[in-house]
């Protein structure tokens, strides 16, 4: 499978500007999600690594082979790029069997029949639809489909394989289990995969690496617990996890090279970071994921249950302080009337300092009440 390269990659129409000078380095053999939302420019940057969308400037190359140079004038067609491409609506051919849709792209590169046959039925083993071999894709579940749809584009031994939400038409239940299908699928085929989705959890799940974009510039690109962790900035911070990181405005002022005192929500705190670390200004955001909210008798903080949303196994719990509502999550079922009032606390050493004008995180640590 081959490293993919963009180098100041930019595709640009009149005046709107869909990928900005993106520069990225796919590795063999890694599943790579191109997260964000519609219209940041990942479904662009797809089909440009595909050939499908030609870019403005830029170059873009499979190892050492150059499949796109705007300087050298470059531009080898999909065909040639040796890729494979699954839609989000399937594109299955209705009027023809399972077998024989699986069959089509090898018929076409003129396989021979033995070779088709065996390789047909490799396909059909490794989805597991061997039982659907003679059906139509009309006589076949949404996730049957799908199946199907990998498979025929696995089929002819693509050296790359790109995805464009493919998982978005169905339920729940099912995106769930292709998810995991997916992901033992690539550890199976060891081939490189490209996934374009607007679902983070998708992309925390079954990505090597994210790559979060937001207005066709590239925000971050890291595996996905470090892009959790340690987001780049407040947007990749506010995107990524579910419920969403809670932001609030402080103040803050430098103690020592690792360590300032903070100001929020009418509470002050020392803050200890993991790293030695600068402050531009005094105007700072925190962030803390729900999860370091832990909720207790004991804590140093209080507000009011403004909601709580059981659901099974975890609740989250809304919690107003003055004008804000922070989220916490609790394992386990349980209840709280409203305008009740909570004692909480902040717990962790992955609370984040972002500065407030750039958006740039600063340092990440732990807030220690005085």
């Amino acid at each position: 499978m081959p490293k993919i390269t963009l180098t100041n990659v930019t595709k640009q129409w009149g005046k709107f500007i869909g990928v900005n000078d993106l520069n990225l380095e796919i590795e063999d053999g890694a599943f790579v999600t191109l997260l964000g939302s519609s219209g940041c420019g990942k479904t662009t940057t797809l089909r440009m690594i595909a050939g499908l969308e030609t870019p403005t400037k830029g170059e873009i190359r499979f190892d050492d082979r150059i499949m796109f140079s705007s300087e050298k004038n470059i531009n080898i067609p999909p065909a040639k790029r040796e890729v494979g491409f699954l839609f989000q609506n399937y594109a299955l051919w209705p009027h023809m069997t399972v077998t024989q849709n699986i069959a089509f792209g090898l018929e076409t590169l003129k396989w021979k029949k033995a070779d088709i046959s065996a390789r047909v039925a490799e396909m059909l083993k490794t989805m597991r639809i061997e039982q659907f071999a003679e059906r139509y894709p009309a006589e076949l579940s949404g996730g049957q489909q799908q199946r199907v749809a990998i498979a025929r584009t696995l089929a002819p031994k693509p050296r790359v394989l790109f995805m464009d939400e493919p998982l978005s038409n169905l339920d729940a239940k099912l995106r769930g289990e292709m998810r995991t299908e997916l992901k033992r699928l690539h550890k199976d085929t060891g081939s490189t995969f490209v996934y374009v989705t607007h679902d983070q959890l998708e992309a925390m799940t079954l990505s090597s690496r994210i790559c979060m974009m937001n207005e066709g510039v590239l925000q971050q690109y890291a595996p996905p617990l470090e892009v959790y962790n340690r987001p780049a900035n407040l947007f990749v911070a506010d995107f990524v996890g579910n419920p969403s990181m809670n932001i609030v405005d402080a103040r803050a002022v430098k103690t020592g090279p690792r360590t300032a005192e903070i100001e929020f929500l009418g509470r002050r705190a020392a803050f200890q970071a993991n790293e030695d670390f600068e402050l531009p200004s005094d105007k700072v955001s925190l962030g803390i994921r729900p999860e370091f909210l832990p909720i207790s008798q004991d804590g140093d903080m209080e507000g009011m249950a403004y909601s709580t949303l059981p659901a099974g196994m975890e609740t989250t719990v809304k919690i107003k302080v003055g004008d804000t509502i922070l989220s916490s999550v609790v394992f386990g079922a349980i209840d709280y009337e409203t305008d009740a009032k909570i004692r909480f606390g902040i717990s962790g050493s992955g609370i984040l300092i972002f500065d407030q004008e750039t958006g740039g995180r600063l340092a990440s640590g732990r807030v220690v009440f005085q």
